[in-house]
């Protein structure tokens, strides 16, 4: 079994650089791709025309124009398996609940005498979000991206999502419905991200996209960022596992195969302090991919991308994870709450033997759209802080601007705008 996930004892620089290697981190594309690039383009000159030639093109499915959008229907949910809309309608409040919590707020008061300053926060009019749907239907993706901007205020949502031989999945159009999503576009790839940034006449223009996709979303994300605005560059997700061995290896095996059932890019890294342990959740893992339905898939997963590494001590084992800065980190430790705070970089955090990533995944409450590849060292999860933006207010009397407009007139001096400081002067009797 170790020749899928193998054993590395190693320093922490050594074995970070060793995995950044293993998983492609770091690397820099400066070409992106050629075909992205050309969909971007005919979807920008042809609209419509372009969904409806690369859709049967790249995904086999024939569109016409006038079926492409479709409103979500609130009456779906009475045709879902009640155990289901169940299910949906808690993760919904829960999610809603957490964002809640975090919505921004602005300010403004008098910060001296004579002079206000102060914010508006302002809900973006118009946002897109991309649910993946080529292998399967993921209704959590609707609810994460969804409910943040419908908590921020967002007046439309828009979801693109790839079209399907047959309909639209149900539970997709319910999560649709829970999470106040508008319309529902049945296009996916490059050219749902295009049709989203450029608009076209079936396809409403937006001011932000977020959501996971494959690399060809990604990249064409990347490239109308500054057209529209975007929540990041996702890539293959990640977990890295922090144990003591305090916790059944059967718990940490699952939660390694939870990840790398996912796809095949994904990333799992499992730090241990001890050696016998990291044999035991291999041989863990070994057993539960016996008969297990994405066996391929997770084995490929563990070959290509997993690594256990061997720590000295828990110290050696947090400066890892820090240096990982994963987009999962599970802490299964027996005193887990003495390490969280010592845990600088991750997008987020799973505390304690009971706390599984996949509660993250469906209804904790904390989104999970998290920053991947290492972009945990300045990234965010997306939350409502992504759907809206701030202005910045203020307002001087004439007294304030006696006071300070003379120091402006300064330093604008020193740059060489004259016009700049002429503006103040001629509001204050200042010849100069």
């Amino acid at each position: 079994m170790s020749a899928i996930m193998p054993v590395l004892a190693t320093t922490a620089d050594e074995f970070a650089e060793i995995f950044a290697q293993k998983c492609g981190r770091n690397a820099i594309d400066l070409g992106g791709e050629p075909l992205v690039v050309q969909i971007l383009e005919d979807v920008r000159r042809r609209g419509d025309d372009a969904l409806v030639y690369w859709t049967q093109k790249l995904d086999k499915v024939v569109l016409r124009a006038e079926r492409m959008v479709l409103e979500p229907r609130p009456d779906c949910l009475d045709r879902l398996d009640p155990d289901l809309r169940t299910a949906l309608e808690v993760a919904a409040e829960r999610i809603a609940d957490y964002h809640r919590r975090n919505l921004p707020t602005g300010w403004y008061e008098q910060t001296e005498p004579d002079i206000s300053l102060g914010v508006r926060v302002t809900p973006h009019e118009r946002v897109g979000i991309y649910v993946p749907g080529g292998k399967a239907a993921y209704p959590s993706s609707v609810l994460m991206c969804g409910i943040p901007a419908k908590v921020a205020g967002v007046d439309e949502i828009v979801m693109v999502t790839p079209p399907r031989q047959r309909h639209l999945p149900l539970v997709i159009e319910a999560a649709a419905v829970l999470a106040g999503v508008s319309r529902i576009v049945q296009v996916g790839g490059a050219q749902a991200i295009a049709a989203l940034a450029f608009g076209t006449a079936t396809v409403p223009r937006v001011d932000k996209i977020v959501g996971p996709g494959n690399r060809y979303v990604a990249e064409a994300k990347r490239q109308v960022f500054g057209i529209v605005d975007i929540d990041s560059v996702a890539g293959p997700s990640e977990v890295c596992i922090v144990a003591d061995g305090s916790v059944d290896p059967a718990w940490v095996a699952a939660d390694a195969l939870a990840q790398a059932e996912h796809d095949e890019a994904a990333a799992v890294l499992l730090v241990v302090t001890d050696p016998g342990y990291a044999e035991a959740v291999q041989q863990q893992i070994a057993a539960q991919l016996v008969d297990h339905p994405r066996a391929a898939i997770a084995e490929a997963s563990l070959r290509r991308n997993g690594l256990i590494a061997v720590c000295a001590d828990l110290d050696e084992a947090v400066d890892l994870a820090n240096r990982f800065a994963p987009e999962h980190l599970e802490l299964c430790l027996a005193e887990p709450d003495a390490v969280v705070e010592r845990i600088r970089h991750a997008g987020a955090i799973f505390i304690g033997a009971h706390t599984p990533e996949v509660v993250g995944d469906y209804l904790a409450g904390p989104n999970h759209v998290l920053p991947t590849q290492g972009t945990a060292r300045f990234f965010s999860p997306l939350g409502t802080e992504d759907f809206v933006k701030r202005t910045s207010l203020m307002s001087f009397g004439a007294e304030a601007l006696q006071k300070y407009g003379p120091l402006a007139a300064r330093l604008a001096d020193e740059e060489g705008l004259y016009s700049h400081a002429a503006s103040v002067r001629v509001r204050i009797g200042d010849g100069g």
